[in-house]
């Protein structure tokens, strides 16, 4: 099988430095509702305006083989360079404006009529920001009933700390963060440190041998994982294969242990990993070379990766509440994918659902319940990566089909298997944000947070309305609540709220400081391509990658930058 092409990652770029956007558009309103033109962004924004985020919420960027320049992440469907316009006066705008207004007008008066589509209850054992179980709070000092996050005594929240953030000359990759209740970790050049979070001083770090590859956001038993190079580059050799999988322990600073796996065809050479993830007390690491697992708290080997008649390899494995895989089978260029819900102590698999023929690559959105996301027909517009959602019954069997094909829809996947963002699951529901439009302010863009039903497929009327110039982004869920991230304007600081997962009713968590420099640090990080976590009033917001700056009069940057409300 050849390789797939390499993942791209937006260069991190000095804050505040402008981004181009990407097209706008209008995701569907509820049926009744008049449905408004997508608009075009400016070509450029303002300097210091908000920029077009990606959408994710802060998965490790994984590459397979690096190049030596360029963004480390590769859609499945590249978006195209959007079209010049002007986001200013004139009668064309105007009409717009109206057009827009009408629509959300509609969604205004149908949450003020109380009409809900309300699918499933909450099960309150959703994962909190430290990827463990939610724990059972008081719910009138909560956002909602649904979920356990307080709102703080005060919601405005000062700036913990801003990192600064190493400065090779080489790009290096940095992914992996995670947040307990008392330790911030992030990944760093050849080594994971913890930050405490009373002021964000250092705790503990532990060194690697070479470069981070790829991590996990998930974690259990306070452990999570992380795939890294044996050695660092050397002018020989400048990128050392990914071959070595390690757990940490997330409060206690310790690499527990590192393992690899060799396969029948690798000789003596360990296999290569493009993705790890978790789930329970199995790690599982795939790529091209087939997948391996281990048991989290000693190491011991699962399994190796398996070879059979038909070429078929475990690409990538997604975890969380199940473990699941997507294998592949067949010539490249023309090959079979199955999404299999697989037996975590032994991978053996127990449901398998066979993707169209003509799909080559296909993403795991969710484990428990099976959705799976793939590009048919290359018909995925923007830079989403997805064109269809496919949900899948505990036997293997297509429940559902959710179109996203309109491009009026937020969301993105990559080429890797666990690598889809802006997607959250809960209520018997998938959430994802609406691409963002022109609102009725002429100088800054807006967005809804809507959902699916996961037992018909169809859209609800739900409709959170991230109101003038913000734009929405689902981060997890918190019971039946979701916690989200509102990307602000150019003049204000962004803001963390839970959305009751009933009601659609927002309430905020954190709202941080607005003052220029605070701003624009935080607006130089793009929703979707950098790591955000929140847990009980902090928020850490991390990059993925770090480089020595391209200039010396280059605006300072950080690794990650921290929020905390009181």
């Amino acid at each position: 099988m050849s390789t797939p092409p390499p993942p791209s990652q937006p260069p991190s770029g000095g804050f505040g430095a402008p981004q181009d956007p990407a097209p706008g558009g209008f995701a569907p309103p509820p049926p009744s509702m008049p449905p408004a033109p997508p608009q075009q962004p400016p070509a450029q924004p303002a300097y210091g305006y908000p920029q077009q985020p990606g959408a994710g919420y802060g998965y490790p960027q994984q590459p397979g083989t690096p190049p030596p320049f360029g963004p480390p992440t590769t859609p499945m469907h590249t978006a195209q360079p959007p079209a010049g316009g002007s986001g200013g006066g004139g009668n064309d705008v105007r009409n717009q404006l109206m057009i827009v207004g009408a629509a959300l007008l509609a969604i205004v008066l149908i949450v003020g009529g109380g009409f809900w589509y309300v699918s499933g209850d909450g099960d309150g054992k959703k994962d909190t920001a430290d990827g463990g179980p939610a724990k059972p709070g008081d719910d009138k000092a909560q956002a909602g009933a649904g979920g356990t996050e307080k709102v703080p005594a005060n919601t405005k929240s000062k700036v913990l700390l801003n990192q600064p953030s190493p400065t090779p000359e080489e790009m290096v990759q940095v992914p992996g963060s995670w947040l307990t209740d008392s330790t911030y970790v992030k990944s760093d050049v050849f080594k994971i440190v913890g930050y405490n979070l009373v002021d964000g001083g250092k705790k503990w770090e532990v060194p690697l041998p070479g470069e981070i590859c790829g991590a996990t956001p998930h974690v259990s038993d306070k452990k999570s994982a992380v795939i890294f190079r044996p050695t660092k580059a050397t002018p020989e050799v400048k990128y050392p294969p990914c071959t070595e999988v390690g757990v940490i322990d997330l409060e206690a600073g310790k690499l527990l242990w590192t393992g690899n796996a060799k396969s029948a065809t690798s000789g003596d050479k360990p296999v290569q990993y493009n993705e790890v993830t978790l789930s329970g007390q199995t790690v599982a690491a795939g790529g091209t070379s087939g997948g391996a697992a281990w048991n989290l708290t000693d190491g011991k080997s699962l399994w190796l990766p398996k070879t059979d008649a038909e070429g078929c390899y475990d690409a990538g494995y997604a975890g969380g509440e199940a473990l699941a895989v997507m294998r592949k089978c067949g010539k490249s260029g023309n090959p079979s994918l199955y999404a299999q819900v697989l037996d975590p102590a032994t991978g053996a698999p127990q449901s398998s659902y066979k993707l169209s023929a003509g799909i080559e690559y296909a993403s795991i959105v969710s484990t428990k319940p099976l959705i799976v996301a793939a590009d048919v027909g290359k018909t995925a517009k923007n830079a989403s990566g997805v064109s269809d959602l496919f949900v899948v019954d505990a036997a293997g069997q297509l429940k559902a089909r959710i179109s996203l094909s309109s491009g009026t829809f937020g969301g993105e996947c990559e080429t890797e298997v666990e690598r889809c963002s802006g997607m959250v699951i809960g209520n018997g529901k998938l959430y994802l944000p609406s691409y963002e439009h022109q609102g009725q302010d002429p100088y800054g863009k807006t967005n809804e947070l809507l959902s699916f039903d996961l037992e018909t497929g169809k859209q609800t009327n739900d409709a959170a309305l991230a109101g003038e110039r913000h734009k929405l982004f689902p981060l997890r869920m918190d019971g039946s609540n979701i916690i989200a991230y509102k990307e602000p304007p150019y003049d204000k600081g962004g803001q963390i709220v839970s959305i009751d997962g009933k009601t659609m009713k927002e309430t905020v968590l954190m709202e941080n400081p607005s003052d220029k420099t605070t701003q624009r640090i935080e607006t130089a990080y793009l929703v979707g391509h950098h790591e955000y976590r929140y847990h009980n009033g902090k928020l850490f917001i991390a990059r993925v990658t770090v480089k020595k700056p391209y200039s010396a009069t280059s605006d300072p940057e950080f690794i990650f930058s921290s929020f905390t409300a009181s």
